[in-house]
């Protein structure tokens, strides 16, 4: 149950810790923190994702270490027993990376959840928001890193020939096929070698919940890739490589997400 809906969360709203994880394009000129101080569902704790990223390097997003996330989760009152909820206002449904990130620090992959349909749905049904202050009692939280869910560069640039599992970028068409100019500054336009490209607005109905899963099983079998090995996501910064190994694991309840960390703002750096 990667996945629940807006009534669920509704149902269940005192039973979960919920977590905000907008984030946003910087060309969308939107402030994830700014937009939440205004309106948000009760007793949701924000996550900046770029500040509860790895500090120390000039890729965004990179996973931090474990004694950062230990204690990020426990100024957020986090504990290894709760039962999470992840939620965005954003284009880019940002919530699964923070969904990943937990399922790498070791959290249980049946306490993470991502809301289906987000904020926006939230609100196109008239449940409630609030800006209320949310007052967080700090925990203590253990983790240790799963670290098969990510790749590096080398192992990305090794598999070109070895072929031992397969990368599917989750940027346009246009950019994956370096048509158009790479929003980040000094990243060439393309993509990897031999990678597969699934645009993830292509899994995303427009009110931000995922297509059916006929539909999503639908597109990766287009993608014609060997069924056997294993699939590594990538996109701009490993924020949407987040939303297609969700989509994945909707239709394949024994994967467990893995993503190529530093993904097309390291691969592409000119």
């Amino acid at each position: 149950m990667s996945l629940v809906d807006t009534n669920w969360l509704k149902e269940n709203i005192n039973d979960v810790k919920i977590i905000d994880c907008s984030w946003h394009m910087p060309q969308a000129k939107r402030n994830g923190l700014e937009e939440y101080n205004k309106d948000h569902i009760p007793n949701a704790i924000f996550f900046d994702l770029d500040k509860n990223s790895k500090i120390d390097t000039d890729l965004p997003h990179m996973l931090t270490d474990v004694n950062s996330w230990k204690k990020i989760m426990g100024d957020m009152g986090i504990k290894n027993k709760d039962e999470i909820v992840i939620y965005d206002n954003s284009d880019v449904i940002s919530s699964c990376r923070c969904w990943y990130n937990l399922i790498y620090f070791g959290h249980d992959p049946k306490l993470v959840h991502v809301l289906d349909g987000g904020l926006k749905k939230w609100k196109i049904e008239n449940k409630i928001t609030n800006n209320n202050k949310v007052i967080t009692k700090n925990s203590i939280y253990l983790c240790e890193e799963n670290k098969e869910l990510v790749k590096n560069i080398k192992e990305i640039d090794e598999n070109i020939n070895k072929n031992d599992f397969n990368v599917i970028d989750a940027r346009s068409r246009e950019r994956f096929e370096g048509k158009v100019v790479e929003p980040r500054k000094g990243v060439r336009s393309g993509s990897i070698k031999n990678s597969f490209c699934l645009p993830f607005g292509e899994l995303i109905n427009d009110d931000h919940t995922f297509v059916d899963k006929d539909k999503i099983l639908e597109k990766f079998k287009s993608l014609n890739f060997d069924p056997d090995k294993n699939l590594i996501f990538s996109c701009g910064s490993g924020v949407t490589a987040s939303v297609l190994a969700m989509a994945y694991s909707l239709i394949n309840d024994k994967y467990m997400p893995t993503i190529y960390d530093g993904s097309w703002s390291e691969y592409g750096r000119i």
